[in-house]
């Protein structure tokens, strides 16, 4: 009687604010309550999200990303796993310099705060991390490893120091890595061309790893198709030859040549010119001393800035100048002209090529713009020896063809004419078989002073020494004046620059440069696993626990990610595996690219003005709505296209959940725990058969698709049901064990995705035990099968009638009861049955004359 009391007074309305300030108070009081276990006999699982960079503040963009894994983990941890769920911050980089600069604030100060304030966003939203793991890569005790790392590529011949033509973006007034222009462009100020300057700066050779980053994609099998087939793009082996073009007596220095990469050895006898790329250090040669021609490349290298721009530089209207010079040909002696093209880029093979225009479309287009010989020596190859002899039309690009014109190399294969051109290259002295990558060495000096300082010296006597690892770290200063003039800003704090050899004990200049910040991104999550190890990156034994030989279990960001961060993470779990820090090859067994939040037409972004803040959704449907919402909208792998109407229906949805559990619970009830009886009426039959196949759908989309639309979807139609049954329930129709039952699985398939509300519900049906660990509900197979199922009836295809039959209904029955309904049997009065078909469970069809 008191239980009933309690029950009518209970407030059926919704309070989200009341109930998520109650359970994130509690949550907050307990540390430990999202804690991976240090020794567990419980199999583990990672799930990770990609850290965030601290900019301020969470868009609805970064909480779709979160909601995803959050749910993940608590799926998880409900099924028994010891779940490694961390957080921290990517907090290096250039928009807090440049938020300093706008702002008269120190960087440290800046990040900082933003991190303060995401973190507490992160934490009202109720995301389950595990925040005594929390990593911050702008604080000398992530960034100390950064430089040990720095120092062990040193030693091993992986780090080095060239003059080299960089990208440089003006805006940001430092170099960047090939990976980071894109369509010309600065990756971060989209419309910012990116200038060439030569510089001194710190290479690390990912090259050296490019054959294993190739050939360990097919070791991916839970990685995305265009992320692989993008990383394969971009690492771009190709297999040819190199060969040296000589320069003739009157075009160069004495001894000077060209060397050109080829994938079609077989074609050198038809090769009419050499074309160089416009920013190729021998072009600067031939213009130092001919205004005309360097005006004319300059014009070039400008046409070439805009295709790329444009984003397709294979479209480029194709222009070359004739610097009139010559080259020879090593296999025939010919002399040829060598021009200077705006097809041919800098970053693809040598930046020179042999033009063989017979045989290669771009060349082919090109000489006849500028009436340059087009010489046959490919022939198709034929059953008739006849048709074998004919010239075809040109451009003739097959592989699969016979040499002509070309010395004692004709008459063969075009595969046999590449392994013996190959070898007689190699002979004599020209050239070589070989294999080129589009991959180049990541360049990692920035120009920056928020960034890691590389920890070498300068010393007139020793030259560059490395600073050692017991001085480590390399402090970056505070109160530096940061200008986007004159190079690095540290290079202007004397107290930083000014340091001793540890060779010579003389004086010696320190490093002014700082790390590229993706170093701080491709080793973060070997840190989570020991974060406060304060003797190395981390303790190799605790990283294998979490890693074992296949990597994170479930890896979740953006697919903008492709490239930059995940080869050089990828690279970087190799070099450690050399090390012999893990046993791993590969950083991540699983990764999922989640889609975009657009908003207004366009990706969700600060930048773009468009951001919806998840502050105001909390405020106004709570965070429990917001959450849902992301992952209801649309499929996590397609693009979700934003309206703030979305969360005030989920809102509704929650707030039906509520009312059912507020009218139903009665955890004091003599019947509430007792067992289910085996034999239910039809009415609780009917919620049970619909629980049992819930239960299924959600759990088969947490093991595969990651549809959690369709989860979400599953859910609701399950509490349609409940709400059908109430006047079954008021009749006690439904047992109080089974309804118990029921409300207990609802919670729990709600669990992963609305943690607020459920917990408030979990207490509210007198549960004592965590309901993060609360096992997930099982399904039951025989429980979940109807027992009658809806057949439509086609006439001639199409749809007559629909008929209830027995779920195990045998096809006889099916049919004769499908020819037994009022309107099949009207639909066929007076015609001939010519056959009758059934597609079980699913489908009659009638055909009739």
């Amino acid at each position: 009687m008191q239980q009933e009391k309690q029950t009518a007074v209970r407030d059926e309305r919704y309070d989200a604010q009341r109930v998520e300030q109650k359970w994130a108070a509690r949550w907050q009081s307990n540390p430990s309550l999202y804690a991976a276990e240090e020794h567990s006999t419980r199999p583990k699982y990672y799930v990770l999200e990609m850290l965030p960079y601290p900019s301020g503040a969470l868009h609805m963009g970064h909480v779709r990303n979160y909601a995803i894994g959050d749910a993940l983990a608590r799926y998880m941890w409900m099924n028994g796993y010891n779940v490694l769920h961390p957080m921290g911050w990517d907090s290096f980089g250039l928009p807090a310099e440049n938020a300093a600069i706008s702002n008269n604030t120190p960087p440290r100060e800046w990040t900082l705060r933003n991190i303060a304030n995401m973190k507490a966003q992160m934490k009202r939203l109720g995301f389950a991390y595990d925040w005594a793991r929390e990593v911050t890569t702008c604080l000398p005790d992530y960034y100390r490893w950064n430089q040990w790392f720095f120092l062990k590529l040193f030693e091993k011949g992986l780090a080095y120091r060239k003059k080299s033509k960089v990208n440089w973006c003006p805006k940001c007034a430092t170099v960047l890595a090939n990976e980071q222009v894109v369509n010309g462009c600065c990756w971060r100020h989209e419309d910012t061309l990116v200038e060439q300057r030569e510089l001194e700066q710190w290479f690390v050779r990912t090259t050296s790893y490019a054959e294993e980053l190739l050939e360990d994609l097919d070791r991916l099998p839970g990685w995305p198709d265009k992320v692989c087939t993008m990383q394969r793009n971009w690492i771009g082996r190709s297999e040819g030859a190199l060969v040296d073009f000589r320069l003739d007596g009157a075009a160069g220095p004495a001894g000077s040549a060209i060397s050109v990469f080829t994938t079609r050895i077989d074609t050198i006898y038809g090769a009419t010119s050499i074309q160089l790329a416009p920013e190729h250090p021998m072009v600067a040669d031939f213009t130092r001393h001919n205004q005309m021609l360097g005006a004319a490349v300059q014009e070039l290298i400008a046409e070439q800035r805009k295709a790329k721009e444009a984003g397709d530089i294979g479209e480029i209207e194709k222009h070359g100048v004739n610097t009139h010079r010559y080259a020879i040909n090593p296999f025939n002696g010919d002399k040829i002209p060598i021009w200077v093209a705006n097809y041919i880029l800098m970053d693809y093979g040598t930046g020179a090529i042999m033009s063989v225009p017979a045989h290669d479309e771009r060349d082919y287009d090109f000489a006849r713009k500028y009436k340059i010989e087009i010489r046959l020596v490919i022939l198709p190859i034929s059953n008739d020896p006849e048709e074998t002899m004919a010239e075809p039309q040109l451009p003739f690009v097959a592989h699969d063809g016979m040499t002509i014109n070309s010395g004692p190399f004709s008459g063969i294969s075009c595969a046999d004419a590449i392994k013996r051109m190959s070898a007689y290259a190699e002979e004599k002295g020209f050239g070589k078989a070989t294999v080129t990558y589009r991959l180049k060495d990541w360049g990692i000096s920035r120009q920056r002073y928020w960034g890691t300082p590389i920890p070498m010296l300068y010393c007139e006597k020793d030259g560059i020494v490395a600073v050692p690892e017991k001085d480590l770290p390399v402090i970056l200063p505070d109160k530096v004046d940061i200008t986007l003039t004159g190079g690095s800003p540290l290079g202007h704090v004397p107290e930083f620059v000014n340091a001793t050899c540890p060779k010579c004990g003389g004086p010696a200049r320190r490093e002014t440069d700082t790390m590229d910040t993706f170093v701080d991104s491709s080793w973060y999550f070997y840190r989570y696993t020991d974060a406060h190890n304060d003797r190395a990156p981390f303790d190799g034994k605790t990283a294998q626990y979490w890693f074992g030989d296949r990597g994170i279990d479930q890896y979740i960001g953006g697919v903008e990610h492709a490239i930059l961060h995940l080869i050089y993470s990828r690279f970087w779990t190799k070099f450690m595996r050399d090390l012999g820090m893990i046993t791993n090859d590969e950083p991540v067994e699983r990764l999922f690219t989640q889609g975009m939040v657009i908003k207004d037409g366009a990706k969700m972004s600060k930048s773009l003005g468009n951001v919806v803040s998840p502050d105001d959704m909390v405020a106004r449907y709570g965070a429990d709505a917001a959450r849902l919402n992301s992952l209801f909208a649309a499929p996590p792998d397609r693009d979700l296209d934003w309206q703030d109407s979305g969360v005030e229906g989920i809102q509704r949805f929650l707030g039906r959940v509520y009312r059912f559990v507020v009218r139903n619970a009665k955890p004091d009830h003599p019947d509430w725990r007792d067992p289910v009886p085996s034999d239910l009426p039809p009415a609780a039959r009917a919620i049970q058969r619909k629980l049992h196949q819930t239960i299924k759908r959600v759990s088969d989309d947490f093991q595969g698709r990651w549809h959690f639309n369709t989860c979400v979807s599953a859910i609701m139609e399950l509490v349609n049901v409940l709400y059908g049954a109430e006047d079954a329930i008021a009749k006690k129709e439904v047992p109080e064990p089974f309804l118990a039952e029921v409300q207990r699985n609802l919670i729990l398939l709600l669990a992963p995705f609305a943690p607020y509300l459920t917990h408030e519900l979990w207490e509210m049906l007198g549960e004592k035990g965590s309901l993060l660990r609360a096992p997930w509900p099982k399904y039951d197979a025989a429980l979940a099968k109807e027992e009658e199922i809806e057949i439509p009836v086609q006439i001639n295809g199409k749809l007559r009638s629909r008929v209830v039959v027995p779920a195990d209904a045998t096809e006889d029955f099916v049919i004769e009861r499908a020819l037994a309904d009022d309107k099949v049997k009207s639909a066929v009065a007076g015609k001939q049955i010519v056959k009758k078909l059934y597609v079980p469970g699913r489908l009659v069809n009638i055909v009739v004359k």
